[in-house]
């Protein structure tokens, strides 16, 4: 199940091409400076990212993790400085325990199966791996723009999401064992035609200080614990398989099956 149906091409890739709008533009690049920020002090072989295959890519070519792969339904096959995959974010075909970083450019916005993908995140990533990722704030002038029937909002890419508060999206995490490191909103002025100009800049200094939680965008950075008789994989040793010869069973096929 998806969201937005009256879109030929999945969600993720329609958002995609909406980063390219001169509003999208302005979501992007404050989106990418955060992102920077989240994985200046990670480190690694694999960083998997889920959908929007052009638009953090500088930010990640500045981390030191190793090597990109970007995975999702309308993924070309080569992408950027890294690999390009055709996967559903709810069933990654990945080895357990094999990545150092998963970023998620509000993958859960417009995918019904939002926990299934948390889940198959948690299998994929190492111990002590970070999970970053981005969402639409439906407590917020973005989130009201949804029911504003001149825009057509519940029927278009980005108003028609998920709408999933920053509440709930941590009630998933510590329920997967996740630690939530930290939490920044982002994009303070509405979304208008005219919203990248410059005389709204102030809408960003002001609203950071005085009402962060009504900031359009959210970003959390969290990491997987596990419990301290786990031993983790030293830095040093030879890089896992990413991608095994036999797929790795999903989560939630697993969760299913039994």
């Amino acid at each position: 199940m998806r969201f937005c149906p009256r879109h030929p091409a999945d969600p993720l890739t329609t958002l995609g091409h909406w980063y390219r709008t001169p509003l999208g533009r302005y979501v992007a690049h404050a989106e990418a400076v955060c992102l920077e920020r989240l994985l200046a002090d990670s480190f690694g072989h694999y960083l998997v990212q889920l959908g929007a295959q052009e638009q953090f890519a500088d930010a990640i070519a500045t981390c030191r993790i190793r090597q990109r792969v970007v995975l999702g339904e309308g993924v070309d096959a080569g992408v950027a400085d890294g690999a390009g995959i055709r996967a559903l974010p709810q069933a990654l075909p990945i080895e357990s325990a094999s990545v150092d970083a998963v970023v998620l450019p509000h993958t859960l916005d417009f995918i019904a199966e939002a926990p299934d993908v948390l889940r198959e995140v948690e299998r994929v990533l190492i111990p002590e791996g970070r999970l970053i990722l981005f969402c639409f704030n439906p407590l917020s002038t973005w989130g009201l723009t949804r029911w504003w029937p001149r825009r057509g909002g519940r029927r278009r890419v980005p108003w028609c999401g998920a709408q999933l508060t920053p509440f709930r999206i941590g009630d998933w995490l510590r329920l997967l064992g996740f630690t939530q490191e930290t939490r920044e909103m982002l994009v303070f002025r509405p979304p208008l035609g005219r919203a990248q100009s410059p005389r709204l800049d102030w809408l960003e200094t002001t609203g950071a200080q005085w009402w962060p939680v009504l900031g359009g965008v959210f970003a959390v950075r969290a990491v997987k614990r596990v419990p301290a008789r786990t031993p983790l994989r030293p830095a040093w040793t030879t890089p896992p398989a990413l991608l095994p010869g036999r797929p790795a069973e999903p989560t939630v096929r697993r969760a299913r099956d039994g």
